[in-house]
Formats: structure tokens, C-alpha cells, sequence
């Protein structure tokens, strides 16, 4: 319901026969006195009347601007986001019908709007309130900053609800105009948002570099830097056991600042090959984020797979052989399994050797055995060029002689023929 005072000043305000010159000041000062009354019952009734008020054909679309500017400032300093969240919507409401003429002002009133959602945890609401903003318009000029800024907020609160798919659209319409941005706080939440939808996509190597990127911005603080270096740590030990995620985690393990974060301990031992127990894991998946804990194609989690490939590469640089059983009992499977991963990993090359089917062994290649087999391929290759170079030297010969002996014929057949072999 309206206050009857405030109802009886638009009136007033609303009357032809009112001073021009004085409306907007007035409505300025009765804006004012709805927004002082933020205990009143009627606070939403107010500015919802005030709002169509100010939109009526008794004020011009010139002086109409900025005071609709003037009440989406005002609506932010209301203590109550409900009272924000409804004197936002009934706005834009309002607005449908005439947005081509007060687009700067939508998008006040939507990015006040999406504030009052985010502190609510309202993350999606607060997406597609931004959404709407007319960002690529013939209206007005948007920078291209606040464009980037716009499709990032977006992005990143649609990462917030763990909505991969609609947060990756908005970052590659920002992608295109990265090129574009100086801000360091733009390119900075680019770069964290790209991380996190590498992190939500499973891609962990890359996760784990663009993490580690971030970690070094001389913009953050240095809690928000030691964060980030935990998720590149973090990422790295999820990455499938192989050459790649060992260079990362040397990278990481080199890093000065990495002793200082929780997951030392693990990457410390996944460095230097340790075997990884059970209760490490354990502790170490406490700290994980649902996504980093899903499963995968064969009914076991994102870790566990890491763990069972990094601890089976461990073994091939402990053993020169083992036994599926016994490999089956290190890493807590069941023997077909065990062969299963060992076969996996010996068919992509990170690890090398072979297994006898017959005797159930599996045969490891130490680094010496593989830089034997490397430099023995190498002279292969090396004497099987030399001889290929010397087959194309013996053969130039043999055309270059049978070419003399043709121009020989050719000017001399009286001599061609008496020495002619027949």
C-alpha cells in the first residue's frame, strides 16, 4: 500500500499546472524522503510508484535519465535486499516498453540488482539479471572494458553454482576482445576464471599451469596467491602419471612458497616416487571440491586413478619386475585390474616394458635400459643413413660414367666402334 504523503506529492508533481522548472528537483527531494524510510511498511509501494511516476509522459525522457540513474545509486544504500531486490525488479518491470531510451540506466539498475543477488548467494538470479544488459547496442558506446568486465561477472558467478557450460560461453565471448584489455584486474579475473573451467573440465595438467601462472600476479595479495599455488598443487596430483605431470611437479616442488601450503606433503612424496598409503589419500581428498572427487568411466574417483598410476610408476622405477599379484596387492586391486592399468600406462608410453602374459610378470625398463635402447636405435638409424648415403654417391657415379660414354659415342662413333666390346 502507498504512503498517503507520498501518494499526494506525485499527485502534485503529476499536475499539468505545476512549475516545470521544479520537477525534478522535487521529485529528487521526495526520492530522498522514500529512501530515509527504510522502516516504513510501504518502502517497496513508494519507489514502485515513484519509479512509474518518473517514467510518465509528465517528465521528458531528458529530465527522466538522470533521475532514474539517481534512484538506482539511492537503491543501494537500502539495508534490506529484499526491499532492493523488489524496488530493482518492479524498475526494470517498468522499463520493458521504453528500454531503447534508457539503456545506461538499465544497466544501473541490473548490476545493482546483481550485487543485491550475489550477497544473497543467489549466483544464477544474479547472471541473468546481468544477461539482459545491452551490451552491443547503436544507442550508446560500451567500452570495451566493461564489456569484458560484464561477460567475466558472468562467467564467474556461473562457475560459482558449478555451471561450467554457461560460465566457458562467456568466457570465449571475453577471449575475443582480451586482446583489447589493459585492466589488470580484467585480465587477472580472465585468467582465474580460465583456470577454474579447466579445474571443473578435468583437464588438470593445464589447470594446474594456469594455476600456477596466477600464483605469481604481483596485483594479489599474498593470501590469494598462496591459494592458487594449492590448486595448482592440487591439480597436478589429479593429472595422469606420466612425463608431463612430472615436469609439473618439479616445477612446483622447486617453487620456494610451496612448503608453506598444506599439500606438500603429497606432492613432496609424488616428486621423488614415493608410494602413497591410504590414510595420505584420505587426508588429502578432505581438502577436494565435489568435481575433483566425481567418478570416472570405470566406477573410481578422479583421485583414486591418480593415486593408483602414481604409485605404479613408483613400483616401475622400484622393481625391475613384479608379478601381477603381488602389483595387484601394492596397489590394492584385484589382479585384473592391476594389469588392466599396468597395460594402460605401458600402451601410451609412460611408463616402459612389457608383461608376460603366460608367467603373469611384469618386466620394467629402468631410465638405463631405455637410454641403452635409445642410443642402440640411434646407431641403427646412424649406420642405416650412412648407408643410404653412400648407395646415392655409388649410384651419381654409375649415371655420371654413362653419361661420358654416351657424348663419347655421340662425337667419336669411329672410335665408339672399334673398341665396342661385343
Amino acid at each position: 500500500m502507498v504512503s498517503a504523503h507520498i501518494a499526494s506529492s506525485l499527485q502534485e508533481l503529476e499536475d499539468p499546472s505545476s512549475p516545470h522548472d521544479d520537477k525534478p528537483a522535487a521529485y529528487k527531494r521526495l526520492l530522498d524522503e522514500i529512501v530515509s524510510s527504510t522502516n516504513s511498511p510501504n518502502l517497496t509501494s513508494d519507489l514502485e510508484v515513484f519509479i512509474d511516476s518518473i517514467l510518465g509522459d509528465n517528465l521528458g525522457i531528458v529530465a527522466a535519465r538522470p533521475l532514474l540513474g539517481t534512484a538506482a545509486e539511492s537503491f543501494k544504500t537500502l539495508p534490506d535486499l529484499d526491499s532492493r531486490i523488489k524496488a530493482g525488479t518492479t524498475a526494470l518491470r517498468s522499463l520493458e516498453s521504453r528500454i531503447a531510451s534508457f539503456e545506461e540506466q538499465d544497466a544501473q539498475l541490473r548490476e545493482m540488482l546483481a550485487d543485491a543477488y550475489t550477497q544473497q548467494e543467489e549466483y544464477i538470479e544474479a547472471a541473468k539479471v546481468l544477461q539482459g544488459i545491452q551490451l552491443e547496442s547503436s544507442q550508446r558506446r560500451v567500452p570495451d572494458d566493461q564489456k569484458v568486465g560484464t561477460w567475466i561477472r558472468i562467467c564467474r558467478l556461473y562457475l560459482e553454482e558449478d555451471d561450467t557450460t554457461s560460465a566457458e560461453s562467456y568466457l570465449n565471448r571475453a577471449k575475443n576482445l582480451r586482446h583489447k584489455v589493459d585492466n589488470p584486474e580484467l585480465v587477472l579475473g580472465f585468467q582465474l576464471s580460465e583456470a577454474r573451467i579447466l579445474d571443473a573440465r578435468r583437464k588438470f595438467p593445464e589447470a594446474s599451469q594456469a594455476y600456477h601462472s596466477f600464483s605469481f600476479s604481483p596485483v594479489l595479495d599474498e593470501e590469494e596467491r598462496t591459494r592458487a599455488l594449492s590448486s595448482a598443487i592440487t591439480c597436478a596430483v589429479l593429472s595422469p602419471a606420466g612425463p608431463s605431470r612430472s615436469r609439473a611437479l618439479a616445477k612446483l616442488y622447486k617453487d620456494e612458497r610451496a612448503p608453506q601450503v598444506p599439500e606438500f606433503g603429497i606432492l613432496e612424496k609424488m616428486f621423488l616416487d614415493r608410494l602413497l598409503s591410504p590414510e595420505e589419500v584420505s587426508r588429502f581428498s578432505e581438502s577436494l571440491l565435489p568435481h575433483q572427487l566425481a567418478q570416472t568411466s570405470d566406477g573410481s574417483t578422479v583421485l583414486a586413478k591418480a593415486v593408483i598410476e602414481h604409485n605404479l610408476l613408483s613400483v616401475s622405477k622400484l622393481y625391475d619386475n613384479v608379478g601381477v599379484d603381488e602389483l595387484a596387492n601394492l596397489l590394492g586391486l584385484d589382479a585384473d585390474k592391476a594389469e588392466n592399468y599396468a597395460a594402460h600406462m605401458l600402451e601410451q608410453g609412460r611408463i616402459a616394458g612389457s608383461i608376460d602374459q603366460i608367467d603373469r610378470v611384469i618386466f620394467f625398463e629402468g631410465v638405463e635400459a631405455r637410454e641403452e635402447r635409445f642410443s642402440a636405435d640411434q646407431r641403427r638409424s646412424t649406420t642405416a643413413r650412412g648407408l643410404r648415403m653412400w648407395d646415392a654417391r655409388v649410384q651419381g657415379v654409375a649415371e655420371e660414367l654413362e653419361r661420358v660414354a654416351s657424348m663419347i659415342q655421340l662425337h667419336h662413333p669411329d672410335l665408339t666402334s672399334n673398341h665396342m666390346v661385343h
